[in-house]
C-alpha cells in the first residue's frame, strides 16, 4: 500500500475512491465482496447518519450503507 491509502472511514462525502485494499475475513469479507467491495473498483462517499454511524456510499450503481467498523477495515486511495 502506498502512504496516499487510506482507510474508508476517514473519508469525507462527496469525495470518489479506489479501493485498494480489504482486511475483512469469514462472512464480512464475503457480504462486501457481495455489495460490490472489490479491489479496483470505485467507491463515492455520499452521506452519513447524524450520530456518523452508517455512512451511505455510492458502489457499482447502488446505494449501500456500512457501519464504521466495516470502512476501518477497507483502504482506499482518493481521487
Amino acid at each position: 500500500m502506498t502512504k496516499n491509502t487510506v482507510p474508508l472511514s476517514t473519508v469525507k462525502k462527496g469525495n470518489r475512491c479506489l479501493i485498494k485494499k480489504l482486511f475483512s475475513n469469514g462472512k464480512k469479507r464475503n457480504r462486501l465482496l457481495d455489495l460490490g467491495i472489490v479491489k479496483g473498483g470505485e467507491i463515492e462517499v455520499l452521506y452519513s447518519s447524524p450520530f456518523g454511524s452508517p455512512v451511505a456510499y455510492y458502489v457499482q450503481g447502488a446505494v449501500i450503507a456500512l457501519r464504521r467498523e466495516d470502512t476501518d477495515e477497507i483502504f482506499v486511495e482518493i481521487l
